[in-house]
């Protein structure tokens, strides 16, 4: 495996995500940034977080496996949310822990969540991107 995740001594443990990971493969792979769509481009999940951030996390999980990776090979993901409030952290999680369940995989890499005023639109209410390694 080219991903070694680490919660270093001095940096508080957070449950969703692993504060540093080591990459030792050759191969970068970028994933463009994951909306709550289906393949034919159809919203998924409209006016509902948790569903759209479930969606996505498949989505990755979709382009990750296209090029041969998992989500044990991601270094690192980006959660970009509309009008991000703390109170909303719940919704995330339990999209997360939804998707995580259906692809029966546990995905804790650093992350970054980012509030934004939009996205492409209007129904979207959540993007995320991931980098993974491979060897």
């Amino acid at each position: 495996m080219s991903i070694t995740l680490v919660n270093p001594d001095g940096l508080p443990v957070v449950d969703a995500y692993r504060q540093v990971s080591v990459a030792t493969g050759s191969r970068l792979v970028h994933v463009a940034g994951q909306v709550a769509w289906d393949a034919d481009g159809a919203v998924v999940g409209a006016g509902d977080l948790a569903a759209q951030v479930e969606r996505c996390y498949l989505n990755v999980g979709t382009a990750l496996a296209g090029v041969g990776a998992s989500f044990a090979d991601v270094a690192k993901l980006t959660i970009h949310v509309v009008d991000w409030t703390p109170d909303k952290m719940p919704l995330v999680l339990a999209g997360i822990d939804r998707a995580a369940a259906a692809l029966g995989v546990t995905p804790v890499p650093p992350g970054t969540l980012l509030g934004v005023a939009a996205l492409d639109v209007p129904e979207h209410l959540v993007e995320v991107e991931a980098v993974a390694v491979l060897d």
